[in-house]
């Protein structure tokens, strides 16, 4: 019972603040600090995502060797982004790089 309560809870507070922003849309003015700080929800959400299931992708303790195909290519995904600037090739590249790395080991 505990947790449908806590579903139904979580399940009220969301819906209460995505209505509000379509209720209240241009008249919802927020201060310029606060629209600063959403502009890094994107990025902190997916870091919140990925890190986790790179480090340790069988859940558990962190996976640190070359054997972990994800955390390798997530390095070379790094790597690639940052000297080419390029995501449609850094996704292939790291893609690439994670199933050429399942098959080595």
């Amino acid at each position: 019972m505990k947790y449908v309560l806590l579903i139904v809870g979580m399940a009220v507070i969301t819906y209460g603040i995505r209505s509000a922003v379509f209720v209240f849309g241009e008249r919802l003015s927020f201060p310029p600090i606060v629209r600063m700080a959403l502009n890094f929800v994107p990025v902190t959400v997916l870091t919140a995502i990925i890190v986790p299931m790179t480090i340790a992708p069988h859940g558990g303790a962190a996976e640190l060797t070359w054997r972990n195909s994800q955390l390798i290519a997530a390095l070379v995904a790094v790597v690639v982004c940052g000297i080419t600037r390029k995501p449609l090739l850094t996704i292939a590249v790291s893609l690439a790089v994670f199933f050429g790395w399942q098959m080595i080991g």
